[in-house]
């Protein structure tokens, strides 16, 4: 391999690292993360809760923390889709 094309893919692997993948997501899509750590945030509390349900049966427990992760993270995902037609169309100058 000449030093030319090893200086290429260098940069290449230096740009595309991880971290910086994930901080440009996260620029470009703020909702989907804060939907992630919403959805985390409720199950890891249903789970805690689960030790003190009450006379509440398991399943039923259950279903309650699944629609209300699932419910977080459409609702997070559904303000992501607005806040992106809303920057493009309306945030946007008209050219």
């Amino acid at each position: 391999m000449s030093p030319s094309q090893e200086s290429v893919f260098s940069e290449y692997e230096a740009e595309t690292s991880q971290t910086s993948k994930l901080i440009r997501k996260f620029k470009e899509t703020p909702f989907v993360p804060i939907g992630m750590a919403g959805f985390t945030a409720v199950v890891c509390y249903g789970l805690y809760k689960l030790k003190h349900r009450g006379n509440m049966k398991m399943s039923l427990h259950l279903i309650h923390m699944r629609v209300a992760a699932q419910g977080f993270a459409v609702g997070a995902l559904t303000c992501g889709v607005l806040y992106s037609m809303f920057r493009d169309y309306v945030g946007k100058p008209k050219e």
